[in-house]
């Protein structure tokens, strides 16, 4: 007797960023029918125009710090000049050259990902999507257009992203006034930029623009930059900001941002004005979600406008989850992306963990880096009700692989339960300490202690060996 067909089920992808495209796979792995819509390209903004550019642009500067640092490793980088005396170069930054790289490559990143959905087996639809409320998604291939494909599905991932903050006051107009979206579109190094907001964003770009060269003026609300960041890492990279010349206005909040005939005027609430050839505002972003139906779905959004979500992802409506900086969740690349696996998981029954947002590493790429997980200081002075903790940090001025390379200013804090040991969290300020903290990260997903972290072996010398330090001056007697 012939076997009943079985019909797949039906996966509706909304956006195409980190969050969309692993959900995407994710289904495909499973053997659902999935389709992904996606109205720019695959990897969205986060790889067109936000974090593969701006992370690369980053990196470019890092190579204009390291060759200017080289001296102190004894690197000398001198031509001869009159009488054979030695002048040293300056560095030259080609920025539209840098910008013409970035792009390439994330479109080049939009491509190979393309490809492996197409070789997944994922339908991917370009074109604008929404919610036809009734479990189906509607996609018009053309912008304001009235035809549009139906998409019948039996579970919608939204994962449509966000997008600049834009104040009326403030007007980005993409020449003068920019977000960090408009920055690429820069043919020279400016001459002075005006960075307002010192969040992530903005400490990044400014970082990365004063050491292509750029004055930079950071205009910052706050009495510290970087202020969620843990209060100790904030003050090591305010100093080197003060090192390399750049200027940082605390306690100072913008009220307009005007463009001139030759540059831009910023106006603080206190009367003072600040000058600049270009401004970039770094003051948040706002969800992608105006327009796509999810109220008439049924779907909660918050006064805000992202969508509510719990640990799985998954929305109030039962056959609808979302991703990404559109929800109410932690807006980082690696947590969408974690959020769109989770979300077919548990919508095709497959073995699915919560995501428990304490357990999620986040890095700040200025120079020196900030990299954090788990638990931060703040929080636990802040809950008096929870157990008593212990600290340790290990400078790395003492470390000696910092010293050979150079990179003495920063440190690794660690953060453990004194009772039992178990590292809950801990901070890494140093070159490259996105990668060194994935360590911690391992510590606090799995809850070892810090005697199991400092029986590891670290190679000797490296940076890791401060990890391995600061883990042993926890030990529990």
């Amino acid at each position: 007797m012939a076997k009943a067909y079985e019909r797949k089920h039906r996966i509706a992808v909304l956006g195409g960023g980190p969050g969309g495209y692993e959900a995407a796979l994710a289904g495909a792995q499973l053997g659902a029918e999935v389709t992904l819509v996606e109205r720019a390209g695959v990897g969205g903004a986060a790889v067109l125009t936000d974090v593969v550019p701006s992370k690369s642009l980053i990196a470019t500067a890092g190579a204009v710090q390291a060759v200017r640092d080289s001296g102190r490793l004894g690197v000398q980088t001198f031509v001869p000049g009159d009488h054979g005396k030695p002048v040293r170069p300056e560095t030259a930054v080609n920025l539209a050259a840098v910008n013409k790289r970035l792009m390439a490559m994330a479109g080049a990143q939009s491509v190979d990902m393309l490809r492996s959905m197409e070789d997944a087996g994922v339908r991917v639809v370009q074109g604008e999507g929404r919610l036809d409320g009734t479990g189906a998604v509607l996609v018009s291939t053309a912008a304001g257009g009235t035809d549009f494909d139906r998409i019948e599905a039996d579970t919608i991932v939204v994962a449509v992203g966000s997008s600049p903050r834009e104040l009326d006051s403030a007007k980005p107009d993409g020449e003068r006034i920019l977000t960090w979206k408009q920055l690429y579109d820069l043919p020279a190094i400016p001459e002075h930029l005006v960075v307002v907001g010192s969040g992530v964003t903005g400490a990044e770009f400014a970082n990365a623009y004063r050491t292509l060269g750029a004055e930079v003026t950071l205009v910052s609300s706050r009495e510290q930059v970087l202020p969620g960041e843990d209060p100790d890492a904030a003050a090591v990279i305010e100093r080197e900001f003060t090192r390399l010349g750049m200027h940082v206005m605390s306690k100072s909040r913008a009220s307009t941002v005007k463009r001139t005939e030759t540059g831009i005027v910023v106006e603080l609430e206190d009367g003072r004005v600040v000058e600049g050839s270009h401004c970039l505002m770094a003051v948040g972003s706002v969800p992608n979600t105006e327009g796509l139906g999810l109220e008439s779905a049924g779907v909660a959004l918050t006064d805000s406008g992202h969508i509510r979500v719990n640990k799985v992802a998954r929305t109030n409506v039962p056959s609808i989850y979302a991703a990404g900086d559109c929800t109410d969740f932690f807006p980082l690349a690696s947590v969408a992306s974690m959020q769109g696996r989770t979300a077919i998981m548990h919508a095709l029954g497959d073995f699915v963990r919560p995501i428990d947002l304490r357990n999620v590493a986040a890095n700040v790429f200025t120079y020196p880096e900030i990299a954090t997980v788990g638990w931060n200081e703040r929080t636990l002075d802040e809950a008096s009700d929870l157990a008593q903790h212990v600290t340790h940090t290990v400078p790395l001025s003492v470390n000696p692989r910092a010293k050979m390379i150079g990179t003495t200013d920063g440190f690794v804090k660690l953060f453990a339960w004194k009772a039992s040991g178990t590292v809950i969290g801990g901070v890494i300020v140093s070159h490259r300490a996105s990668e060194l903290i994935f360590s911690l990260a391992l510590a606090v997903e799995h809850r070892l202690t810090v005697d199991q972290v400092a029986s590891a072996f670290a190679v000797y010398p490296s940076m890791t060996g401060a990890i391995t330090d600061a883990a042993r001056a926890l030990h529990q007697h």
